[in-house]
């Protein structure tokens, strides 16, 4: 018997209440995520800046910047209350056994319409229910959204989306969902119904080859249903850009400006691709907000993670935790005492089983994420400090103080918060570094 094997026995056994488990787990979750938000909250009732940004910030802006952060906060735990509460009651009132019943009911009406191949097919059961659980979540997180986007982004001026806008973005997301989203569920659900129990191998392989198509028609298909690209016009950004692009041998292929005022007041800029031909994308809101030497050096710090291969790391170690999770999966998705804590008797449907499975996942996801974002803030550094060799350590530290300005990011936070909700270091501790490291290449170029 293998390892895999003798675990799902272990865990297969009708004295385990596999729904007190994920309740208690849940409950867990949200305690521990609110007392996360209530120690930051406490940081954000300080009055006075941190002394390394003392000479960077002035005290209306740090004031108007404790004051956001704090909406969000209060705003953070009344959406923690309402999903544990949502989740709870969909626990304990067996809203997954309804719903898939309710599947069940919509799929047989509608059989007679279908192709051959999907009239006997619990793929096609399955597709119902999710398409039934992803109406039913948009329509309860509708009003959250509606919230943050038009009563607390447009409280403090962030907020630059329309109604019409907002409504139309969340119709093109259900719409990408059913056209995308099903087809590659679909495909997921027909490995392991093929496969049987050795599908770990296959959907592993099966869902790295939709991340690499994804990344390749992101920018033609996707990126374009929301938001507009257009070149860089010629011009002194566009020269500095291609300048350090070419000096560090960074396959640049197209530089792009992205409308991102039409939604946010929020700055930004990321490259994206596939190995040999990335393209950089610029928020229109960082170019207006900071000189050409300021948002050449945000590029040299992301250049940074590519010729650092903090991109190719972090891919790895997620196809890493692709693999073992669903060789952990292997060991539940027979588990007779799960399904049947759910009120799933004669029937262990694969979607029903992984969406347990990653309820029961919740204690490994927090420590991963603690490793993750501290993987993650090692990384922001080293990228931090290839800007400074480039030469642009004052502009890096400018840059940073401008986008944490007109973002109004807390400059301050608590440690435990950070470490698990922040995959950058505060700005106070990258402005900190970016000075150590640039005196010790200043004092090894003297």
């Amino acid at each position: 018997m293998s390892l895999v094997q003798s675990f799902a026995a272990a865990i297969d056994q009708p004295s385990i209440n596999w729904k007190n488990i994920i309740l208690g787990f849940t409950t867990f979750q949200f305690l521990f995520e609110t007392y996360l938000t209530y120690r930051q909250y406490k940081v954000l009732q300080k009055d006075s800046l941190p002394p390394t940004l003392q000479a960077e910030i002035d005290d209306k802006t740090f004031k108007q910047s404790q004051e956001y952060s704090r909406a969000k906060a209060k705003f953070s735990i009344f959406n923690q209350v309402f999903s544990y509460v949502q989740n709870v009651g969909f626990i304990v009132l067996d809203f997954l056994p309804k719903l898939w019943s309710l599947g069940g009911d919509l799929y047989s009406k509608s059989i007679k319409f279908l192709p051959a191949f999907a009239q006997s097919s619990v793929i096609v059961h399955s597709l119902y229910f999710l398409f039934l659980l992803q109406v039913i979540s948009t329509v309860i997180s509708l009003p959250i959204s509606y919230y943050q986007t038009f009563v607390l982004e447009e409280k403090f001026g962030f907020n630059k989306s329309t109604r019409t806008l907002w409504i139309t973005d969340a119709f093109k997301s259900i719409l990408l969902t059913v056209l995308l989203g099903f087809p590659i569920l679909a495909g997921f659900l027909k490995v392991i119904d093929y496969f049987g129990d050795s599908f770990v191998f296959y959907v592993w392989i099966f869902l790295m080859s939709v991340q690499v198509i994804a990344i390749a028609i992101y920018p033609t298909l996707i990126q374009p249903l929301f938001n507009k690209l257009t070149p860089l016009e010629e011009g002194e950004l566009k020269e500095s850009i291609e300048n350090l692009a070419s000096k560090n041998e960074f396959p640049l292929s197209k530089l792009y400006v992205i409308d991102g005022s039409k939604r946010s007041g929020h700055s930004n800029a990321y490259f994206y691709g596939l190995p040999w031909s990335k393209q950089i994308v610029i928020y229109d809101t960082l170019i207006n907000t900071s000189t050409t030497d300021e948002t050449t050096a945000v590029l040299a710090h992301e250049i940074g993670h590519w010729a650092l291969s903090h991109t190719s790391k972090t891919l790895v170690i997620a196809q890493a935790h692709i693999l073992f999770i669903f060789t952990l999966f292997s060991g539940f998705i027979h588990n007779k005492s799960l399904f049947e804590s759910f009120e799933f008797f004669g029937q262990e449907p694969v979607i029903i089983g992984f969406l347990l499975f990653n309820d029961i996942l919740q204690p490994l996801d927090n420590l991963l994420t603690f490793f993750m974002n501290l993987l993650s803030r090692k990384h922001e550094y080293e990228a931090d400090e290839y800007a400074v060799k480039q030469g642009y350590a004052k502009e890096l530290s400018k840059s940073l103080v401008n986008l944490n300005i007109k973002n109004l990011s807390s400059p301050d936070a608590d440690w435990l918060y950070s470490s698990y909700h922040y995959s950058h270091p505060i700005l106070a501790e990258r402005l900190d570094a970016i000075n150590k490291k640039a005196l010790v290449y200043s004092s090894k170029e003297k």
